[in-house]
């Protein structure tokens, strides 16, 4: 009775261990129905290396085994974002655990997120000498707007401080810090004032988030 438990799990593959059977943020795995990074709940599909191995593998800009992810917990991404498994799981977490759960039934409940940018070979904030942006790593996604039912946004350039809307942006920020090695918002400098800046970049002394 035991081998023939088992052999299905086998099958399955390892999409049923938490976090995708191991591996850091460069190991994406296909399930058989549309998923990356070994959750069924990541929809999109495995890019490889992007754009160039030979740059990622060199400490330049490139994701070594990057996926564009279209979908997370059932919220659609404006646009298919290119970023590597682990920020694909931390915000796929992120989005069932905090986001989600935050804006309730506000607007008939969120549908989408509308994301301002994520994959870039480019400095931070594009400034000439800076170092390389997590964006370059494909460890990156910026969030503009939560996107609800009844067509309406819960803007972060609009939003922001201002009412039950307000309220909710900070709630958001709060719960990605932590899960997010880097949170950054409106209230962090002006490049910022439009949007969230989440990345999975480790520190070494515990979350950046301003």
């Amino acid at each position: 009775m035991r081998k023939a438990l088992f052999f299905p799990l086998i099958l399955m593959g390892c999409s049923l261990l938490p976090g995708g059977g191991g591996g850091g943020g460069d190991e994406p795995v296909t399930s058989t129905r549309g998923s990356v990074c070994g959750n069924p709940a990541i929809k999109g599909e495995v890019v490889g290396s992007y754009p160039d191995v030979t740059q990622a593998s060199s400490g330049g800009c490139g994701v070594a085994s990057a996926v564009r992810v279209r979908e997370v917990g059932g919220i659609t991404l404006s646009q298919g974002s290119i970023m590597n498994c682990q920020t694909a799981r931390t915000l796929n977490d992120w989005v069932k655990r905090d986001m989600t759960p935050a804006v309730g039934n506000m607007g008939g409940g969120v549908t989408g997120i509308r994301v301002a940018a994520h994959y870039a070979c480019r400095t931070r904030n594009h400034q000439p000498g800076a170092r390389l942006s997590e964006h370059a790593k494909g460890r990156a996604i910026d969030i503009a707007a939560i996107q609800l039912a009844d067509g309406s946004e819960i803007s972060v350039l609009d939003d922001w401080d201002k009412g039950r809307k307000g309220r909710v942006l900070r709630k958001l920020h709060r719960s990605a810090c932590g899960p997010f090695g880097t949170v950054l918002g409106p209230e962090s400098d002006r490049h910022h004032r439009d949007h969230f800046h989440f990345d999975t970049a480790d520190h070494g002394y515990g979350p950046y988030c301003r």
